[in-house]
């Protein structure tokens, strides 16, 4: 089992920026694909954003490209999501995954994950 918390999230104005971190603990020594998703108000989980256990591959969803930043830490069972120029379309809840599953083309599917944090909530306003 891999527990995984999310932390980080809130409220910030169109255009700012917010950090989301990600704390993996338990069998963690296993996760070889870390991954943000989002969930929007009335809409279905999407892809964000993955890394592989070194951190030097990643995948972004088209409408994060140049905005976001997926960073890990795998000394520390860490992994990062830097969220720069936040727009009213980015308000969402945040999960962390993790997946044994080396890091691929399926990196994208929800179903590639094993464990999921509770989430964090981003809020962008106007």
């Amino acid at each position: 089992q891999v527990q995984l918390a999310e932390s980080g999230g809130g409220l910030v104005e169109a255009g700012g920026s917010l950090k989301l971190s990600c704390a993996a603990s338990g069998r963690a020594f296993g996760v070889a694909t870390m991954g943000w998703f989002r969930q929007a108000l009335g809409k279905e989980r999407e892809f964000v954003a993955a890394v592989d256990r070194s951190g030097g591959a990643r995948r972004y969803a088209e409408f994060v490209k140049g905005r976001f930043t997926i960073s890990r830490d795998y000394a520390k069972n860490m992994m990062y999501l830097q969220m720069n120029e936040l727009n009213i379309e980015d308000t969402a809840v945040y999960y962390c995954a993790s997946s044994n599953r080396l890091f691929g083309e399926s990196v994208h599917l929800a179903e590639q994950y094993e464990f999921w944090g509770q989430g964090a909530q981003v809020t962008v306003s106007s």
